[in-house]
C-alpha cells in the first residue's frame, strides 16, 4: 500500500515526535510475489474449462487498499502533560483530541496502558494523520531542553550550507536546535524536544565537532622578502605544495604588508606543508644575498610589467626576486634578492626591461595641439597606425606632448610630430582680443550666424569663452591673413556695440499689427530706412506696450522720432463714429460690386465697416480722421435720405437731463425708439455741453418721438429736488460738538443730488440716510487678534463678507485691544455680536489648549520604539486615537534617544503612558527564536500577499520574519513573542513544513536525483520479479515502448523483455 510505503517504520522511528510505533499489522507488512500481483492471462479454452494454476492466480489478486492509514503512538507516563486519571476520557486530554480532530479531520482514539502510559491511535488520510500527530506531540507530550558546548568555530559546520545541515539534524532527531549568533559570545547550543530526541541531537552535534577537531590551522611568520621564493614564479610552487600535501596555503599578495602565511587542513597535511615551507625559507635565507640599483621612477612600471608579469618572468628565468618600492614612495631604489651567481643575469634583465620603453616630450604651443591632432584625430591616427606601440598624450593647457614606447618607434614618432609642428608654425597664426563678455552673444549671433559666417569667410577658428568662465578673451586661429581680417571685423563689431543704445517706446498694442503691416511689409520699410536699428516687438501673449529699439545712438533717436510720428498719425486716424442706417438700405450703400462704398472710402480716406447680413445691428462704423469720418457719414446719410421718406428733427433738451433720458445702459431711449417705429435718436457727446438732440426716421414717427422726449424732459425738470446728505463719520460729528461748532457747513464733495418725482426723491433720501455708515469700538484682548484675523486674513475677510461691514484691527506694534467696526447700523450691530461670540469661542479654545498642553515623559529603550510604533505606525496611531494624545519619539540627532513625550489632557496622557508601559513590559517578556524551514515552503506559509502569515501571526500573537532574497541563510525564520506563544507558533510552522514537504514527496514522480529519491516513497514492492533475474533490468516507466499509450503507433521491439516471454 502506497501510504505505508511513504511512511516506513524506520523513517517514522526517526521522526521528531519522539513517539514509538507499534508493530504494523500482518496485512500491511505482507509483500506479494510478482505472479500474485500480476498473474498471467489464462490460455484459450471453452467456457467453463479449468485453466489450471494461472487461472487460480487471478482469484488471489489482493484488493486495492484505501488511502486511509492508521498509526498508533505511545506516550510514557513521565512524559504525559495531563496526568489526572480520575476522569479518563473526559479530562483535558479528551478535549485536546476533540479539538485536533475538528482541525485535521483525522479520527483519534485514546486508551490507557497498564503502566499509565497513553496509547493513541490516529486514523485518516496521510496528510491528516501527519498533521494530527504534530498537534498531539505539541499538546499532549511534555518537552525538555538541554545545552551542548562545542567550540564557537564549529557552529558553522552544524548549520551547514544555507542551513541545510541544521534542518536535516532537526528533522532526524525531532528537536528544535537554537545556535547563538556569530556576534554572541555564548557558545552553548540549546536543544528542545523529547528526551530521546535531545540525546540523538547531542550525539550528532558532538560527532560534527569531533570531526572538525581533526583539522588544524597554523600561521607562520616569515619575512615578506622571502614570500616570492615560497610561492614560486606565477605561484606554481605553492600550488604544487598544496596538491602534494593536501593542505591549503594562503600567502598574502605583495600589496599587503603582512608576513603571516596561513596553512589549513588535516593535521598531518598541515605539518607536512609547514616542514616543506620552512625548508624553502631556511635554504633561501642561507644562500641568497641582495644588491641595490637606482632606476628612474618613471621606468619602474616597465620592470613590474602588466599585473606584475615581468617580475614573475625574471623570477622564473633567474630565480631572483625583484623588490620594488611602493608607488606612493619617491624612492628609486630597486632590490634584487637571490643567489650570487644569478644576480648578474637578473640585473641585466632589469635594465633591459627598464630601457625597453622610453618617454620623450615634444614642445609645441598649446593652441597648436588640435591642429597637430588633425580633424577627427587623423594626423595622430596615421602615426599610431604606423607605430602601434607608441602612446601619444596631449596635456590640456600645457605646451608639452608626451611620447611613450619602444626607443626606435618613439624616435620615428617624434620626428613626424616635429615635422607637423614646423609645417603648422609656417602657415598658421593666432590672435587674441579682449571683448567685453556682455557682447559675446551678439558676436555669435542668432544660432551662431555671425560667428559661423566669419569662420567660413576667413577660414579661421574662433574660440569664444563660455559665460561660466567669466573671461573676455576671444582667440582666433588659422591662416595669418584670415586671422587679421577676422580680428578686424570682430573689433569693429565690438566697437559698434559699445556705441549701441537701447530705447523703449510705449506704443499701444492695438497699433502693433498696423505698424508691422500685412506679412511685415510696413515694418520692413522702416527697417530698410534704418538698417542699423533693431526693432523688437513684444509677443502678443505678453500684452505689453513696450517696443524696443537697439542700435547706434543717432540712428535709434531718428527711428524713435519716425515711429512716434507714425503713431500720432495712427491715433489721429483712429477716430470712429457709428451711423444708424436702416438694414434695407445697406445694399444700396455698398452698391453694385461694392462700387459706392469703395468710392466713399477712397474719397474720404476712411475705413467703413458694415454689419454682417445675418446680424440684427443697423450700425455702420466709420474709422479715420475726424473730419473725414464726418464727411463719410454725411454721404452715407444722404444716400439713405434719397432712398426713403425720412425726416430729421432737432429738439433742445438741457444737457444735464441727457443721462436721465438715456437711462441705464440706454434702456429708456431705446424703449422710445422701439415704440416710435425704429427712429434713431442721437444725443451729443457727453461733456460737450450741447443741448441739441437729433431724431431721424419717418416723418410721423419723428414727431411722435419728439413729443415723448419733451414730455420726459419736462417731468424730469419739474420734479427735480435737491437734498443734502452729509456723510460725515460719527467721530467727526463728535469732534465738532466738543468744539461747540453745531452749525456744520457741508462741503461740496459731501452733497448727493437726487432728482425725480417728489415722492420718489423722499424715498431715495430715506434709503440713502439709512446707508450712512457708523463706527463702533469693540474691546477684544490683543492676544486673540491673530486668531480673529486668521490665516492670511481669511477669518476677518469672512466676517466682513458675512456681515457686510469693514472691520479694522490695530497693528501688532500698537498693542491695542480696540477693534473698530464700520458699516450700516443693523450690520454693525450684527457684526459686533458675531465678533463677541467668536471671542468666546477663542477663549474656550485657549482654555482647552492649556488643558491639552499637559506633558509627561517616559524612558523606553530605543530598541522597543519600532514595536511601539508598529507596522506603518498602526500601534502608535491606535494609542493616539484611543487616548486623544500626541506621542513624540526622539529624532535621530537628539541626545536623549530613550525619552518619549506624551502631550494631551492630564488624565489621557497618564492613561496613554500606562498603556505604553504595559506594552513595553510585554515586549521585555518577549523572546526571539530562529528556526530553519525548508525554503521551498516559505511562499506557501506566507500565502498570497502575505494573507496566510498575517493570519498566523494574529492567531499566535507573534511576529514572524522570513529571510530577505540573497540572505546568507535563506532557510532561517525568526519568531518573536511571548515564550509560550513562540513555542506554539514554531510547532505550528514545523507542522506546516512537514505537511507541505510530505505532500510534495507523495506527488513527485520517479525523476530527480538520488538524494531526492531517497526521501520519496518506495512505491509498490513485489518479490520474485522478472527483472531481478541475472541479465535482466527493471522496466523503464518513462519509456513509450515498454509502457505505450493506447492508440500509439509504436511497433514493439522483437527482443526478449524483462516482463517474460511473449505469448502468441
Amino acid at each position: 500500500m502506497s501510504s505505508v510505503a511513504v511512511l516506513t517504520q524506520e523513517s517514522f522511528a526517526e521522526h521528531r515526535s519522539g513517539l514509538k510505533d507499534v508493530d504494523i499489522t500482518e496485512d500491511e507488512a505482507y509483500i506479494p510475489t510478482y505472479l500474485e500481483a500480476f498473474p498471467p492471462l489464462p490460455d484459450k479454452g471453452t467456457p467453463g474449462e479449468k485453466t489450471g494454476e494461472p487461472a487460480r492466480a487471478w482469484s488471489k489478486i489482493r484488493p486495492i487498499k484505501a488511502s486511509v492509514i492508521t498509526q498508533v503512538f505511545h506516550v510514557p507516563l513521565e512524559e504525559r502533560r495531563y496526568k489526572d486519571n480520575s476522569q479518563f476520557g473526559e479530562g483535558e486530554e479528551a478535549k485536546v483530541c476533540l479539538d485536533i480532530m475538528q482541525k485535521t479531520g483525522a479520527h483519534i482514539e485514546l486508551s490507557l496502558a497498564k503502566d499509565q502510559g497513553l496509547s493513541i491511535m490516529v486514523t485518516g488520510k496521510l496528510d491528516s494523520v501527519m498533521k494530527a500527530r504534530k498537534e498531539i506531540v505539541a499538546r499532549l507530550q511534555t518537552q525538555a531542553s538541554a545545552t551542548v558546548l562545542i567550540p564557537k568555530e564549529h557552529h558553522r559546520f552544524v548549520i551547514g550550507k544555507n542551513g541545510e545541515k541544521l534542518q536535516e539534524l532537526e528533522l532526524k532527531t525531532a528537536t528544535k536546535i537554537a545556535i547563538p549568533r556569530s556576534d554572541d559570545p555564548n557558545a552553548n547550543i540549546r536543544i528542545s524536544g523529547t528526551k530521546d530526541g535531545i540525546e540523538k541531537a547531542r550525539h550528532e552535534i558532538q560527532l560534527i565537532s569531533a570531526e572538525q577537531d581533526k583539522r588544524a590551522v597554523e600561521r607562520l611568520s616569515f619575512e615578506k622578502a622571502f614570500h616570492p621564493f615560497i610561492a614560486g614564479a606565477y605561484n606554481r610552487l605553492v600550488q604544487e605544495l598544496s596538491q602534494e600535501t593536501g593542505a591549503r596555503i594562503s600567502i598574502p599578495p605583495p600589496s599587503i604588508p603582512k608576513d603571516e602565511i596561513v596553512i589549513t587542513g588535516e593535521k598531518e597535511a598541515v605539518a607536512m606543508a609547514i616542514a616543506r615551507i620552512r625548508a624553502i625559507y631556511e635554504e633561501k635565507k642561507r644562500k641568497t644575498t641582495t644588491i641595490s640599483v637606482e632606476v628612474k621612477k618613471s621606468q619602474h612600471k616597465y620592470i613590474v610589467g602588466p599585473k606584475g608579469n615581468t617580475l614573475q618572468e625574471i623570477l622564473e628565468n633567474t630565480g631572483v626576486s625583484v623588490e620594488m618600492p611602493p608607488l606612493d614612495s619617491s624612492s628609486e631604489t630597486i632590490i634584487l634578492r637571490g643567489e650570487p651567481d644569478k644576480l648578474g643575469p637578473a640585473l641585466t634583465q632589469v635594465y633591459a626591461k627598464a630601457k625597453s620603453v622610453i618617454v620623450v616630450e615634444v614642445i609645441a604651443p598649446a593652441w597648436l595641439h588640435r591642429f597637430i591632432i588633425g580633424k577627427k584625430g587623423q594626423n595622430i591616427s596615421r602615426i599610431t597606425q604606423q607605430l602601434p606601440k607608441v602612446h601619444i598624450e596631449f596635456t590640456d593647457g600645457e605646451e608639452r606632448i608626451s611620447l611613450e614606447g619602444p626607443t626606435e618607434e618613439v624616435e620615428q614618432a617624434q620626428a613626424q610630430i616635429q615635422e607637423i609642428i614646423k609645417d603648422l608654425m609656417a602657415r598658421m597664426d593666432y590672435a587674441e582680443i579682449n571683448i567685453d563678455q556682455r557682447f559675446h552673444r551678439h558676436l555669435i549671433g542668432k544660432n551662431g550666424a555671425n560667428i559661423n559666417r566669419i569662420k567660413e569667410q576667413y577660414k579661421v577658428s574662433v574660440r569664444i569663452p563660455q559665460d561660466s568662465e567669466r573671461c573676455g578673451l576671444v582667440r582666433i586661429e588659422g591662416d595669418p591673413q584670415g586671422v587679421q581680417l577676422a580680428r578686424k571685423e570682430l573689433m569693429d563689431m565690438a566697437q559698434r556695440m559699445e556705441n549701441e543704445r537701447t530705447k523703449d517706446l510705449i506704443i499701444e498694442q492695438k497699433f502693433h499689427r498696423t505698424i508691422i503691416g500685412q506679412k511685415g511689409e510696413k515694418i520692413k520699410e522702416v527697417r530698410d530706412k534704418f538698417p542699423e536699428v533693431i526693432i523688437i516687438f513684444p509677443d502678443q501673449q505678453q500684452k505689453s506696450d513696450i517696443v524696443q529699439l537697439r542700435g547706434p545712438k543717432n540712428e535709434v533717436e531718428k527711428c524713435a522720432k519716425f515711429l512716434q510720428k507714425l503713431i500720432a498719425e495712427l491715433v489721429e486716424s483712429s477716430f470712429s463714429i457709428s451711423v444708424p442706417i436702416h438694414k434695407q438700405f445697406h445694399k444700396n450703400i455698398i452698391g453694385k460690386g461694392g462700387a459706392n462704398i469703395k468710392k466713399i472710402r477712397e474719397e474720404t480716406n476712411t475705413k467703413i465697416d458694415l454689419p454682417m447680413e445675418n446680424s440684427n445691428s443697423e450700425m455702420i462704423v466709420i474709422t479715420g480722421k475726424k473730419s473725414s469720418c464726418e464727411a463719410a457719414r454725411d454721404r452715407i446719410l444722404a444716400i439713405q435720405k434719397e432712398l426713403a421718406n425720412l425726416k430729421e428733427a432737432e429738439v433742445s433738451i438741457p444737457a444735464k437731463l441727457h443721462n436721465s433720458l438715456i437711462g441705464s445702459k440706454g434702456s429708456l431711449v431705446r424703449s422710445v425708439m422701439e415704440e416710435c417705429g425704429g427712429v434713431h435718436i442721437h444725443f451729443p457727446a457727453e461733456g460737450s455741453g450741447l443741448d441739441k438732440v437729433t431724431i431721424r426716421g419717418p416723418a410721423e414717427e419723428v414727431e411722435r418721438a419728439r413729443r415723448q422726449l419733451l414730455q420726459l424732459a419736462e417731468e424730469k425738470n419739474i420734479y427735480e429736488l435737491y437734498y443734502f446728505l452729509y456723510l460725515w463719520l460719527a467721530a467727526q460729528e463728535a469732534a465738532s460738538q466738543e468744539n461747540g461748532d453745531t452749525d456744520l457747513i457741508p462741503r461740496k464733495c459731501d452733497i448727493i443730488t437726487v432728482m425725480g418725482r417728489a415722492e420718489k426723491c423722499e424715498l431715495a433720501r430715506a434709503a440713502l440716510l439709512a446707508l450712512v455708515p457708523v463706527t463702533i469700538d469693540v474691546e477684544v484682548s490683543f492676544d486673540l487678534h491673530r486668531y480673529i484675523i486668521g490665516q492670511k486674513g481669511a477669518g476677518i475677510r469672512k466676517m466682513m463678507e458675512e456681515y457686510e461691514v469693514n472691520i479694522w484691527v490695530p497693528q501688532p506694534e500698537q498693542q491695542s485691544d480696540i477693534i473698530k467696526i464700520t458699516g450700516q447700523v443693523a450690520s454693525v450691530e450684527r457684526a459686533k455680536q458675531g465678533l463677541l461670540e467668536r471671542v468666546k469661542e477663542l477663549q474656550a479654545e485657549q482654555e482647552d489648549r492649556a488643558l491639552r498642553s499637559y506633558k509627561v515623559t517616559l524612558s523606553v529603550d530605543p530598541k522597543y520604539h519600532p514595536k511601539i510604533i508598529g507596522r506603518k505606525g498602526a500601534v502608535i496611531s491606535q494609542i493616539r486615537k484611543d487616548y486623544d494624545v500626541n506621542v513624540q519619539f526622539p529624532d535621530k540627532g537628539d541626545e536623549q534617544q530613550d525619552v518619549i513625550v506624551i502631550s494631551g489632557y492630564e488624565r489621557s496622557a497618564n492613561e496613554a503612558r500606562a498603556a505604553i508601559e504595559q506594552l513595553v513590559a510585554a515586549l521585555q517578556d518577549m523572546v526571539s527564536e530562529d528556526i530553519r524551514l525548508d525554503r521551498r515552503v516559505h511562499a506557501r506559509i506566507i500565502g498570497a500577499r502575505g494573507k496566510a502569515i498575517r493570519k498566523l501571526m494574529e492567531e499566535f500573537k507573534v511576529d514572524i520574519r522570513f529571510p530577505q532574497p540573497g540572505s546568507e541563510d535563506p532557510s532561517k525564520v525568526t519568531v518573536t513573542g511571548l515564550p509560550e506563544n513562540v513555542d506554539n507558533a514554531i510547532d505550528h510552522l514545523l507542522n506546516l513544513e512537514e505537511e507541505y514537504v510530505s505532500r510534495e514527496s507523495t506527488t513527485m514522480g520517479t525523476g530527480g536525483n538520488d538524494e531526492d529519491n531517497k526521501a520519496l516513497a518506495k512505491g509498490f514492492v513485489v518479490r520474485d520479479a522478472p527483472w531481478n533475474a541475472q541479465g535482466n533490468k527493471a522496466p523503464d516507466m518513462s519509456s513509450a515502448e515498454e509502457f505505450p499509450t493506447f492508440g500509439s503507433g509504436i511497433a514493439p521491439k522483437q527482443t526478449a523483455s524483462a516482463w517474460g516471454p511473449k505469448k502468441c
